[in-house]
């Protein structure tokens, strides 16, 4: 079978102001004249269509990516050729804060068709200096992104199969909720094989774990749409306070 050929979508100047995502990539209270500043050296919009690469481990560090919208995932190879993914990203989230030192460490690849905003880093460092609020907000970012990568460690590690799937399950529950959407409802934009790559468990653990989860009425589960109905059950799973 022939593989499609991928063809770079015409590519526009991006806007802040104009964004449905100002509120999540932006620090609360930066001016007007601040948020200009920052169009500025902002470059174009990009859009990425589905299992295409944004960028490649070992490709040279020159900016960072907002996703304006879509979905996806970053993962590494290791020394036997096995892909593990490291993490799965939506709108409103930055890409390649992992080769600020100078290149990247992993691959970056969309879940479905999508679309970013180039930020230049060097303008963005001269930015930083005139804008002391959006240095402390990218300082934050960095922070949650350590924090983040730190919780995948411990649940990889020290939580039960269920336990890390509660926790999968919640941690995007949050995140959709923080952009407006259901705080209970979420279509899955993985697949069940990436979510066990990503919890190091087998396509088959994690096609169990959705219908015990659902025969004991926490959820309502329609192929790739998630509904949770006990709130309470899924939250003490996670917290492993459940018995």
């Amino acid at each position: 079978m022939i593989a499609p050929i991928m063809i770079d979508a015409p590519k526009l100047k991006a806007s802040c102001g104009a964004c449905s995502m100002h509120a999540l990539c932006l620090p609360m209270g930066l001016g007007d004249a601040d948020v200009d500043r920052l169009d500025m050296i902002i470059g174009l919009r990009r859009r990425v269509f589905r299992d295409q690469h944004l960028y490649r481990r070992g490709d040279p560090f020159r900016q960072l990516y907002a996703i304006r919208f879509g979905h996806f995932k970053t993962y590494q190879v290791n020394s036997a050729g096995e892909s593990q993914i490291t993490g799965f990203q939506m709108a409103g989230e930055l890409l390649g804060m992992d080769a600020i030192s100078g290149s990247h460490h992993c691959d970056a690849v969309a879940l479905e068709d999508s679309e970013v905003c180039e930020i230049p880093f060097a303008r963005l460092e001269e930015l930083f200096a005139e804008v002391p609020a959006l240095l402390r907000h990218f300082h934050r970012i960095l922070s949650q992104e350590i924090t983040r990568e730190q919780n995948v460690m411990l649940f990889l590690g020290n939580m039960r199969a269920e336990q890390r799937f509660a926790v999968f399950l919640l941690n995007l529950m949050s995140r959709y909720a923080a952009r407006g959407y259901s705080s209970t409802c979420l279509q899955l934009r993985m697949s069940r094989e990436e979510i066990g790559n990503y919890l190091g468990l087998t396509i088959e653990s994690v096609s169990r774990l959705l219908t015990r989860f659902k025969s004991q009425g926490w959820l309502i589960v329609d192929k790739r749409d998630i509904t949770v109905l006990d709130m309470a059950r899924l939250k003490a799973l996670a917290a492993g306070t459940s018995g």
